[in-house]
């Protein structure tokens, strides 16, 4: 079992920069995919990005290709996501989940673990 906990959202301007960071409690923190996901007001949890146990398997959303980028430490049982070029339309709460399925997926349902959210708000 993992708990995630969010952290590094904020306020930033059209076109700036923000990194998320994703601490997972446990000891098998390693053998999960993780995945990034988002939602805003009045829409459903979008897939952002995710990545595999190995760091091998890494998927994108079309909306966030080339101005995202996740990664992970399993030596730190953090994952990160890297956010550039950042616009109005990725204001949203950012949650981090993991997936005992070690390659990860694109459905919220296919997650095990939430962690609470981070408000991104990027202003024009």
């Amino acid at each position: 079992q993992v708990q995630p906990v969010e952290s590094g959202g904020g306020l930033v301007q059209d076109g700036g920069s923000l990194r998320l960071s994703c601490a997972a409690s446990g000891r098998t923190f390693s053998s999960y995919a993780m995945g990034w996901f988002r939602q805003a007001p009045g829409k459903e949890r979008e897939f952002v990005a995710s990545i595999s146990w190995n760091g091998r398997r890494i998927y994108y959303a079309d909306s966030v290709k080339g101005r995202f980028t996740i990664s992970r430490d399993n030596a730190k049982n953090t994952v990160y996501l890297q956010m550039n070029s950042l616009k109005p339309e990725d204001t949203a709460v950012y949650y981090c989940a993991a997936n005992s399925a070690a390659n990860g997926g694109f459905r919220p349902g296919e997650y095990d673990y939430w962690g609470q959210g981070t408000q991104v708000t990027v202003s024009s």
